[in-house]
């Protein structure tokens, strides 16, 4: 089967570790199911994965991707959740959580296994393509958002950095449930598109907002972290997701306690988060911004643009 994977690390240039090419098909186990890949989405995890980050020289070659949406064996549609390990379900009762393609092999490929308690049924009111951006990127926002932050119809939210997956869907997602979301973006053109995607207002990074903030969705880390700190208000909370700049900034932990700020990670999300957001897809008109459409074939073209950061909103691949 055809297949994007990792066949060596590079820090500097992670592209040049990645293979487009036939790989065997996966077999089938006991509890999982082989999926037919319809579309799956590009993150930045796999970007950290080229690059060797969670993953070591004798895992490879590794099939990249955590997103997919396809058909099960039964026939039915389904979107996958790449999260393996959170409850035992197909693999052992103490293994530890981990996504596709760190310890088992990505979604980037004609086909993938999971185990059976990972697939959900994909809504008929969304495209393969649109149900294929969801399980990281968009369910990742949505547990920032509902879950973590708790946010209500009325309350305020600062989304950093308007072009990335996460951001843009925190930015759709919020703005459906009636929450004011303020965005900030380097990019004049990002910040119009953020405009259009829901955003109450944007600013340019570091800017002073015309209000604190009831949360602060974070997914860039070094460059905004800061700014982050100074924009939610006292008893406020900083969800972290990401950090595409690096991870490196001070802490600030002086106005973290005094301000009693709440600092929480979010690592994708359960089952349970993925069907409700489905379900709100479906009855809403929110759907996934997607930036481009390329065939299983052109993965690096993907990965470049993605690298390049470039895009606004999720990069789709299809078989």
């Amino acid at each position: 089967m055809l297949a994007a994977y990792v066949t060596h690390f590079d820090q500097q240039d992670p592209l040049a570790g990645l293979t487009v090419g036939d790989l065997p098909a996966p077999e089938p186990r006991e509890h999982w199911s082989v999926v037919d890949v319809r579309a799956a989405s590009l993150n930045h995890h796999d970007l950290w994965s080229l690059r060797g980050v969670g993953l070591r020289t004798e895992q490879l070659p590794m099939i990249l991707g955590t997103d997919a949406a396809g058909i099960a064996p039964d026939g039915t549609e389904v979107v996958v959740h790449g999260v393996i390990g959170a409850d035992g379900h197909g693999v052992g009762p103490s293994e530890s959580r981990t996504l596709l393609s760190e310890k088992y092999a990505g979604t980037l490929a004609e086909q993938v296994a999971v185990p059976t308690k990972n697939l959900v049924p994909k809504p008929p009111e969304l495209t393969f393509v649109e149900a294929a951006c969801l399980p990281t990127a968009w369910l990742t926002a949505y547990r920032m958002l509902f879950t973590v932050a708790g946010l209500a119809p009325g309350d305020r939210v600062l989304v950093q950095g308007a072009g990335g997956g996460v951001a843009s869907a925190a930015t759709r997602l919020a703005s459906a449930a009636g929450v004011e979301v303020f965005v900030t973006s380097r990019s004049s053109a990002k910040r119009a598109r953020a405009l259009q995607n829901g955003a109450s207002a944007v600013f340019e990074p570091g800017a002073r907002l015309p209000a604190r903030v009831d949360a602060v969705i974070e997914t860039v880390g070094q460059a905004t972290w800061s700014h982050s700190m100074r924009s939610v208000r006292p008893g406020g909370t900083v969800v972290v997701a990401g950090a595409t700049s690096g991870d490196a900034s001070p802490a600030e932990l002086s106005r973290i306690f005094f301000q009693e700020i709440t600092v929480r990670g979010v690592t994708m999300g359960s089952r349970e988060d993925l069907a409700a957001l489905l379900r709100f897809l479906a009855r809403t008109d929110v759907r996934p911004v997607v930036d481009e459409v390329l065939p299983l074939s052109q993965a690096a073209a993907g990965l470049a643009r993605l690298d390049a950061g470039e895009q606004y909103g999720k990069i789709v691949l299809t078989t």
